[in-house]
């Protein structure tokens, strides 16, 4: 089992502050699994408007780190490392349930399990949690293309 530190993160995934959600990687299976965290603070730009009188992770935002979370999954499955013109893109989001509120000071658990690869289609079953308590689950379909 490997692990991945903020700078090989940054190397594999092109997103940046404010919208890159992984901080670490605990754990990858290649082609089966991969456990990383996001530490929520009180600084993310989301929190001035979401809410000011109770700070809330928005929902999508923890769907986006699930995501962030399966690219690096593909990636290490796939022995890349994407350049610019690889883009990862949601190809679907299924049975997503959101369960309790994440707020400023948790450190959401990203769970990512590889469910199927075919056709350049990835699909993946995702839980994210705060501690021993389920925060959001749903199924992700997503898709590397090249870009020009």
């Amino acid at each position: 089992m490997t692990t991945m530190d903020i700078h090989k993160i940054l190397k594999m995934l092109p997103h940046r502050y404010p919208i890159l959600l992984v901080d670490r990687v605990l754990e990858v299976e290649k082609g089966k699994r991969i456990k990383a965290i996001k530490n929520v603070t009180i600084n993310e730009e989301f929190f001035n408007g979401h809410f000011p009188h109770r700070p809330v992770m928005p929902g999508v935002l923890m769907l986006e780190a699930l995501a962030q979370t399966a690219a690096l999954l593909s990636f290490e499955t796939l022995g890349e490392t994407p350049d610019e013109n690889t883009v990862y893109y949601f190809a679907g989001i299924d049975g997503a349930r959101f369960k309790r509120p994440v707020e400023p000071g948790d450190q959401l658990i990203l769970d990512v399990e590889l469910e199927r690869m075919k056709a350049g289609i990835f699909k993946f079953k995702a839980r994210a949690s705060v501690g021993e308590e389920l925060a959001v689950e749903a199924e992700l379909m997503c898709t590397m293309r090249k870009v020009a």
